[in-house]
C-alpha cells in the first residue's frame, strides 16, 4: 500500500497512524534537516500530542539548504510528508505512521523561500538537526569560525545565504523590521550546550554583516538547551523491505530503538507545544542530563566503534557479542567514564550504564560500526576527552582512555586488521592519515592535534600509555592490546 493520506485508513489494522484530522494542522515550526533522527525523534513527540488532540497549531514545515535536500523533499511529497517509523524491539517489532509535517519549502539558491516561510507569524520555533559539525565551531578555540567560506559567503551576501544560519537570520531581519517578533531557535543536535552553541552561531554571523541585528537577535530570540537521544539506523534497502512487510511502500521510513529522551530547557520565547506531555523532560539541568548521555552513551559509542572496524565487526550489537569489545566498554565506562558522572533524577551512573549496555546489544539495530566511527575529529574531543580530563583532574588513571585514543589513531591509519582499506570516514581524513602514519614512529604526533588533545600531550600521565598503547597496536595487534588491558 503506497503510504499517502488517501491509503491511512486503508493500512493494516497493527499499524498506529494519525487519529486526528491532517487537513486542519496548521504549522508552528520550521525545522531544517530532515534526517531520520528528527522524524523518529522531534516529530514523534509532536505527533504524540496531536493524538491527544493538542498541539493542532505546530505542525512542521520541513526545509533544507542544500541541493541534496530535494531529494528528500520529492520523497515525502509524494507520500503527503508522511512517514512511517518502525520500532525494533528485540520481543518483536511495530509500526506507526507519523502526520506532524505538513509542508516542505523548495530547495533553491539564496534559500529565499525557506527565509520568507520563517519570517511568517504562525512560524514560532526554527529547530535544527544539522550534525555536531554543522555549527561552524573553530576546532582550537570552541569560538565562532568565521574563516569559513560559506559564513563569509553568507556575511558578503546576506539575503541570499547558504547556510541554514544565514537563513534563519536574514528571516529575522524581515520579521524585525515587520514587527512579527523573534522566534525560538531550537538545535536537536547532539552537542553539549546546543542552544549556547547556536546562538554564538548566528550571533556572531549576523555580527558581520549588521550589528544592530545581531544585538536584537541576542535580546529577543530564545535558544534552549536540549538533550537528545534514540538510535535511529540509516535508511538503505532492509528498512524498505521491512516497510514492505508491514504492507506499507514507503520511500524513507525510519527504523528506531524502543527507548527515547528529550530533556529540554524550558526557554521559549514565542511559545511552545506541551511535549512534556508525550513524555519529554522540562528541566533546569539539562546540562547534567547530556554529560551523563554525552560521556556515557556518546563516549561509549566510540569506545567500540574503532575497535569494531579494526576486527571487521560491522555492527554495534555485533561489537557488544564481541568478547574483547564488550569488557573493553565495560571496562572503561565503569573504571573511567562512570566515576565522574553525577546522578539525575531518573538515573543513577550505574543503571545508565546497564541502560546503553541494553541498548547497544539490540539485535534488531543495525547500526553500522563504521556509521559511529564517523567524524571522530569531532567526536573524540566532544565526548572523550572530557572524560579524560575529568580523570587526570582527580588524578586518576587514564589507562583505558588512552588505548580507546590510540585505537582511533590506529584506526585512522585506513586499514582494519585484515589489510582491508578504510574508505575516508572523517572531513579530516587526509590530515588524519598522514598524523597517523607520523605517529606510528612518533607517537606524540598524533596528540599535536592540540584543537582535539589541548595540552594532553604534555601530560605525561596521559601521553605514555597513549604511547604504549600505540606501539603495542602495531607490533601485538587489536587483540593483544584489548587483551593486555583486560587483564
Amino acid at each position: 500500500m503506497k503510504l499517502s493520506n488517501a491509503t491511512l485508513n486503508a493500512l493494516p489494522e497493527t499499524i498506529k497512524r494519525p487519529t486526528y484530522d491532517r487537513s486542519k494542522l496548521t504549522p508552528g515550526i520550521v525545522h531544517i534537516g530532515l534526517g531520520n533522527f528528527h522524524r523518529a525523534h522531534q516529530s514523534w513527540y509532536l505527533h504524540r500530542l496531536m493524538q491527544q488532540g493538542l498541539a493542532q497549531d505546530w505542525a512542521i514545515i520541513g526545509a533544507g539548504v542544500r541541493p541534496y535536500d530535494e531529494a528528500m523533499r520529492l520523497k515525502l511529497a509524494a507520500q503527503d510528508y508522511l512517514t512511517t517509523l518502525i520500532e525494533l524491539d528485540p520481543a518483536g517489532s511495530s509500526a506507526e505512521v507519523v502526520g506532524a509535517m505538513i509542508d516542505y519549502v523548495p530547495i533553491e539558491e539564496g534559500n529565499g523561500a525557506l527565509i520568507e516561510r520563517m519570517a511568517q507569524p504562525d512560524i514560532r520555533i526554527v529547530a535544527l538537526t544539522v550534525t555536531e559539525g554543522g555549527y561552524f565551531i573553530d576546532p582550537a578555540t570552541k569560538g565562532f569560525d568565521a574563516s569559513h567560506p560559506d559564513i563569509l559567503h553568507d556575511a558578503e551576501n546576506p539575503w541570499q545565504p547558504r547556510t541554514a544560519f544565514g537563513a534563519m537570520i536574514a528571516a529575522l531581519k524581515l520579521r524585525r523590521d515587520r514587527g512579527v517578533g523573534p522566534f525560538t531557535g531550537q538545535s536537536c543536535d547532539n552537542l553539549q550546550g546546543n542552544g549556547a552553541i547556536l546562538r554564538q552561531t548566528l550571533v556572531s554571523l549576523a555580527q558581520m554583516s549588521d550589528p544592530d541585528l545581531a544585538v536584537w537577535i541576542d535580546q529577543n530570540c530564545s535558544f534552549p538547551n536540549a538533550m537528545v537521544d534514540c538510535i535511529v539506523p540509516a535508511t538503505g534497502p532492509k528498512e524498505l523491505a521491512l516497510a514492505a512487510e508491514f504492507g506499507i511502500e514507503d520511500q524513507v521510513p525510519v527504523t528506531h530503538e524502543n527507548f527515547r529522551q528529550w530533556v529540554i530547557e524550558d526557554d521559549f520565547c514565542a511559545g511552545r507545544p506541551d511535549w512534556d506531555k508525550a513524555g519529554a523532560t522540562f528541566s533546569d539541568n539539562v546540562h547534567g542530563y547530556e554529560t551523563m548521555k554525552i560521556r556515557i552513551l556518546n563516549g561509549g559509542h566510540q569506545v567500540i566503534s574503532d575497535p569494531g572496524e579494526l576486527l571487521s565487526v560491522g555492527t554495534i550489537s555485533a561489537c557488544m557479542d564481541h568478547p574483547l569489545i564488550s569488557a573493553l566498554f565495560e571496562k572503561v565506562e565503569r573504571e573511567e567514564i562512570m566515576p565522574h558522572v553525577a546522578p539525575v533524577p531518573e538515573f543513577t551512573p550505574q543503571t545508565y550504564v546497564a541502560l546503553i549496555q541494553k541498548r547497544f546489544s539490540n539485535p534488531k539495530i543495525v547500526d553500522t560500526t563504521r556509521r559511529v566511527a564517523f567524524d571522530g575529529s569531532s567526536r573524540h574531543p566532544g565526548f572523550l576527552v572530557p572524560s579524560i580530563r575529568a580523570c587526570l583532574d582527580r588524578d586518576m588513571p587514564v589507562v583505558g582512555l588512552a588505548l580507546v585514543s590510540a585505537l582511533w589513531a590506529r584506526y585512522c591509519l585506513g586499514t582494519m586488521e585484515d589489510g582491508s582499506i578504510i574508505e575516508p570516514n572523517d572531513p579530516f581524513w587526509s590530515d588524519l592519515t598522514a598524523l597517523a602514519a607520523k605517529a606510528k614512529e612518533e607517537p606524540k604526533a598524533w596528540l599535536s592535534m592540540r584543537h582535539i588533545y589541548g595540552d594532553l600531550q604534555d601530560d605525561p600521565r596521559f601521553a605514555a600509555p597513549f604511547a604504549r598503547w600505540l606501539s603495542i597496536l602495531y607490533s601485538e595487534g587489536v587483540e593483544a592490546a584489548l587483551k593486555a588491558y583486560l587483564v
